[in-house]
């Protein structure tokens, strides 16, 4: 293991919903809460206000709800996370070349192959420079781990948390691992560790105290001696530059077989969602969706069923994972299940539209009425105009005479709208008819206010610095609740 504690790992604090936060200055120190908003959505995440309530990801929606029902209630953005997740990834590599990004919000970085000498004061600095420039450019903060190795720079962000830096001084990982849960080794899920909690071992000293045979005893012979070695702070894996994904999956193994079909179903459910996350938060989507079940004979059956179109609706995979399970005979017991997305694309939002919009057209009855149609018919549109005009919660739009806004909420034929921007002082709320020809669809605004030249301003059709989703028609007071831009 290194001498220097030159593995820098970063973690976003509470991305989605904190990027929520800095582009809605109404929601800021509020609690947020940001995920799929129908009847069986998940959390993707939550605000640091809204776990106070409890809620935390991966929760059903409907459970959030009543734990937090005040909060605000938001469907993910991901082309705005896409893009400060690039901007993020962009003050890595600057760092070095060597960076290996989780997921839209999470990298490691390996300084030594830039090439320079490090030391902890310097890995030290470099940390609180990133911090600061993570700040400057996208508004946000982020937590930073600093250690010999992957797994220690990991352990040390989660104690940084949230936007705090926390460096593990080589030669006093053991001292520092002792006392923590065996839940904080990766690896360690909630059946691993009720299985060790029951054999008396709850904290990773020890782990290390039970022996390497005692744990190959409990866990098996892999996880057994990959458990001793992070327990005794080895980890000696590289970070390995970023690489095209192929899949993406979830599994569980068992203490005991599950005998209950509708006990495997159940968990079925919970690992898609779980798949989900995981697929949301490296912005990608899916056609394939995959089970896996390994039987009480160790015997393992794969299935696998292809949509018509790349899909990141949690209802869409639970469903297809539901039907696969379906063909599957669980006979005698089931010891592992697992849940994959493979045949993966980068996240478009409108996948994201047109499978929730499916699949709530299957399961609404057939005369029931669409407050989105009740609009379209006194206006005369055609019968296809309400797909073209969603307002899902939480997304930019723009209205001709009060500017750029964002959507609180829609239904019964209306469309309420909080005009602000992220540069602004909270604004005004409005109600349009969900048809109104002035309201349309906006692209999100940077979360920091564009630099413009002196020159761009005296010319301003000339080498101007605004990105194109901030028009100069649209970046001063306009609206209702807009600030004037400052010079």
């Amino acid at each position: 293991m290194r001498t220097a504690p030159t593995i820098l790992h970063l973690d976003m604090d509470a991305f989605f919903a904190s990027a929520e936060q800095a582009s809605k200055p109404s929601l800021r120190g509020k609690a947020v809460v940001v995920g799929g908003l129908g009847p069986r959505g998940v959390v993707a995440t939550a605000s640091y206000e809204a776990r106070v309530f409890g809620v935390h990801s991966a929760m059903p929606m409907a459970q959030a709800r009543r734990l937090a029902p005040n909060a605000a209630y938001l469907v993910p953005r991901f082309s705005l996370y896409k893009e400060v997740s690039e901007q993020v990834m962009a003050l890595l590599r600057a760092l070095s070349p060597l960076v290996e990004p989780l997921s839209l919000d999470e990298a490691f970085v390996d300084l030594e192959a830039g090439g320079t000498a490090w030391d902890e004061g310097s890995a030290r600095l470099a940390g609180v420079k990133l911090r600061a420039d993570i700040r400057a450019v996208t508004g946000l903060t982020g937590s930073v781990g600093l250690a010999a190795s992957k797994m220690l720079a990991k352990i040390a962000s989660e104690q940084a948390k949230p936007d705090g830096l926390v460096l593990m001084e080589p030669g006093t990982e053991r001292a520092l691992l002792g006392p923590m849960s065996v839940r904080t080794l990766p690896g360690v899920g909630p059946a691993t560790g009720d299985h060790l909690r029951r054999a008396g071992i709850t904290t990773v000293e020890e782990i290390a105290e039970a022996g390497e045979d005692e744990l190959v005893r409990l866990l098996g012979k892999a996880h057994g001696h990959a458990l001793y070695a992070m327990a005794l702070a080895h980890d000696e894996r590289p970070v390995v530059a970023e690489r095209e994904t192929k899949s993406v999956s979830v599994e569980d193994t068992y203490d005991v077989d599950i005998h209950d079909r509708m006990r495997v179903g159940l968990e079925v459910q919970r690992l898609a969602d779980r798949c989900v996350q995981r697929l949301r938060g490296a912005g990608l989507s899916g056609r394939t969706i995959v089970l896996k079940v390994r039987r009480y004979d160790f015997s393992t059956l794969t299935r696998s069923e292809t949509l018509r179109g790349p899909t990141d609706d949690p209802a869409v995979v639970r469903e297809a994972a539901a039907r696969l399970l379906e063909a599957v005979d669980t006979t005698g017991g089931v010891r592992l299940l697992g849940v994959g997305v493979s045949g993966l694309a980068d996240y478009t939002q409108e996948d994201l539209f047109a499978q929730a919009q499916a699949h709530a057209a299957a399961e609404e009855p057939a005369d029931q009425e669409h407050p989105a149609d009740e609009g379209s018919r006194e206006s005369g549109a055609s019968p296809e105009a309400p797909a073209e005009r969603r307002w899902p919660a939480g997304h930019d739009v723009w209205h001709a005479e009060h500017g750029h806004g964002w959507v609180q909420g829609s239904g019964l034929g209306r469309v309420t709208v909080r005009f602000e921007t992220p540069y602004s002082a909270p604004g005004r709320v409005k109600t349009f008819r969900t048809d109104d020809p002035e309201l349309e669809p906006a692209d999100p605004l940077p979360l920091v206010v564009p630099v413009v030249s002196p020159d761009a301003l005296e010319h301003p059709g000339q080498g101007s610095s605004e990105p194109a989703t901030l028009p100069k028609s649209r970046s001063g007071g306009g609206g209702e609740g807009a600030a004037t831009s400052s010079p």
